[in-house]
């Protein structure tokens, strides 16, 4: 066993939420959970009893009913979750009503705002009042093409408040981005800023919705934010209202209690393979899943100051919202992360005493290459945590957090996705973290890794499942009556079984390695390979920005053809090919050594910052790209076409 790079003083155990949660479960169920270890075995033996457990604990608002808590217990997908239950998401993040802060908010310029809960509940009154006088009712959409504003949380939560269905974007999509996924639901009112910050550049948002309205039958208002403008002109949008005369101020709220699974929020894939699968979350599982996560796995607290760095197109922006209903502040950013310099979100999490501070592993791993160390350069005495997503954390930036942001914190890679609009596997305040882990499993999820035959398998690669029922589940896909597209993307591998699509190793102590997407596993030779561990040791060489690496048909195999974004001004010559390629000989095995070492100006990704291996892939093997308005920067795919490298 690897030695831990952190380990939770005792001071620390004996505060942490879940040491609190398990005396409580030990009083009221007259059991001896005698550690976190008892708790997690119990949380997967009896998850009926776990999850009313956390739903007393955190004090949900619901009407429960009558038992049982989960029924058809056996069936994945088909069980289901409090069945007799009724409850409203929204009056759950709006239990708290006074001057305290609920959103603080800061973007790239230098502005600042502060929302009290008071105000924030007025604000969600008023915008709900506007919904419901459309006709807005349980079922129906609301979508947003927002950036992440105050105003974004408050029309989610005046949806939420009505029963009816939330889905956003980032003002960042194309119009055809746009449109592939609100297209498909058929909002009844859109929230559009009248633009964004980003880079030093304002960017416009109306002229993108004038294209895109028009396409979007039944829709019956547009909603403008002012962000960019005082009084923008919206003109543009025929019959659009300001956001500041949406709705009655002084109207009452109500909250519409539904059942347990009643939809709350449509996501999307990501769309690289073609139009974006709408994903349907359940208000229920959502609310437990993620209050599960802040106070047991994030030792969230009342009062505590949270913040994720992300865009209301990405699911941690769902995540970081039900932080409402755990009594945190959350603290909302808007630009980029590295303007005008690589200090902007330290700056903020020092002057707003941030507690929970979330990114994605590609920032720390930028930040690691900018040569910037926080720890150097602002006070972070109220950090107690760093969480990191969106791509596996390799073990080199677990050193760089550890010694360039706090040397006393819990980092907690965390793993899970869109699909589920949580994790899978993420941190605990109680346990060790190990240097490129992620620390377990999350509690009440029998989250494990199986071989080709299906067998559990541990200090072993294979693929990352879940074997029992969870609450967060899907309700199902968006327009998928019989239920076949939902059951073919995540069960038809392993029968009765979600099978995520990740390459995993379950170690002997409980944690998890995560290498990447199971289907970008490049096979040389028949041999498993995972682009995270060339990754890793090509982007330690100060020369190199980031790599991408795919699996290329050749004469009857397959071989390596690593990708680079160099520094400006460097050039790719034979003496630098030389020393990614040893280096990724000395670290890993000689099957991982690329057969082309090649340089692009830029790699293509998402809108949520994931490269695109498979969309690569599909250009260097000649066949289409089918949807590029997913991508954040499309014309990168360009570079890759037809290169004369590739032909021997």
């Amino acid at each position: 066993m690897s030695t831990p790079i952190w380990i939770p003083s005792r001071a620390r155990i004996d505060g942490a939420v879940v040491t609190r949660f398990r005396s409580c479960v030990n009083a009221r169920r007259q059991l001896q959970l005698a550690d976190y270890a008892a708790l997690e075995a119990w949380s997967l033996d009896a998850p009926a009893d776990f999850w009313f457990e956390l739903a007393h604990f955190s004090d949900t608002r619901a009407d429960w009913g009558e038992a049982p808590w989960l029924e058809h217990a056996d069936r994945m997908p088909g069980a289901r979750w409090f069945p007799n239950a009724r409850l409203n998401f929204a009056e759950n993040l709006l239990r708290h009503r006074d001057e305290h802060a609920a959103l603080i908010f800061a973007n790239e310029r230098g502005a600042r705002r502060e929302m009290s809960r008071r105000t924030l509940y007025d604000e969600v009154a008023r915008v709900a009042d506007g919904l419901r006088a459309l006709g807005v009712g349980a079922g129906d959409r609301v979508a947003g093409f927002m950036p992440n504003l105050p105003e974004t949380i408050v029309a989610m939560l005046a949806t939420a408040s009505l029963g009816a269905v939330w889905s956003s974007c980032s003002p960042d999509f194309g119009e055809q981005g746009v449109f592939d996924r609100f297209g498909q639901i058929t909002p009844k009112v859109l929230f559009t800023a009248d633009g964004y910050f980003y880079a030093g550049k304002t960017l416009d948002s109306l002229a993108r919705m004038a294209q895109v309205v028009p396409r979007l039958p039944g829709l019956l208002q547009v909603v403008v934010v002012p962000y960019v403008h005082g009084e923008p002109d919206i003109d543009v949008l025929p019959g659009a209202v300001n956001y500041r005369d949406f709705g009655r101020a002084g109207a009452a709220l109500s909250f519409e209690r539904l059942p347990f699974d009643h939809p709350l929020y449509i996501l999307y894939s990501s769309g690289t393979t073609g139009k974006p699968k709408c994903i349907v979350h359940g208000a229920g599982g959502t609310l437990l899943q993620h209050q599960k996560e802040h106070l047991l796995h994030v030792d969230l607290r009342t009062d505590d100051r949270l913040f994720y760095f992300t865009t209301c197109g990405w699911m941690m922006w769902n995540w970081l919202a039900t932080g409402l209903a755990s009594g945190a502040t959350l603290v909302l950013y808007e630009g980029s992360p590295f303007h005008p310099g690589p200090s902007v979100l330290w700056d903020m999490a020092a002057a707003e005493r941030v507690a929970v501070f979330g990114t994605s592993a590609k920032y720390l791993s930028a930040l690691d290459k900018a040569g910037f160390e926080p720890a150097n350069e602002v006070d972070l005495s109220a950090l107690r945590s760093v969480l990191s997503t969106g791509s596996p954390l390799l073990p080199e930036t677990y050193d760089f957090v550890y010694r360039a942001i706090k040397s006393d914190l819990q980092l907690s890679s965390i793993s899970g996705g869109t699909d589920i609009v949580s994790c899978f596997c993420l941190g605990s305040p109680v346990l060790p973290v190990h240097k490129g882990e992620i620390q377990c499993r999350g509690l009440g999820m029998r989250t494990e890794v199986f071989d080709d035959a299906g067998q559990r398998v541990i200090g072993m690669r294979g693929e990352l499942v879940c074997a029992a029922p969870f609450p967060a589940m899907p309700v199902g896909f968006w327009d998928d009556a019989d239920g076949s597209r939902y059951h073919d993307a995540y069960f038809s591998r392993y029968p009765n079984i979600w099978h995520h699509g990740d390459d995993a190793l379950e170690t002997e102590h409980g944690s998890f390695i995560i290498f990447g997407r199971s289907d970008a596993v490049l096979n040389p030779g028949g041999v498993r390979i995972g682009t995270a561990e060339i990754y890793r040791q090509v982007e330690q060489l100060p020369e190199v920005l980031e790599s991408l690496a795919i699996g290329q048909e050749w004469q009857g195999d397959v071989r390596v053809v690593l990708f680079v974004r160099l520094r400006n001004g460097l050039m790719l010559d034979d003496s630098l090919r030389a020393r990614i390629r040893d280096a990724i000989r000395r670290n890993t095995t000689p099957r991982h050594v690329p057969a082309k070492v090649i340089a692009v100006p830029d790699l293509p990704r998402t809108l949520s910052g994931k490269l695109v291996e498979l969309a690569v892939r599909n250009i260097v093997h000649g066949k289409p790209v089918l949807n590029r308005d997913a991508l954040a920067n499309p014309a990168a795919l360009d570079s890759f076409r037809d290169l004369p490298e590739l032909a021997d």
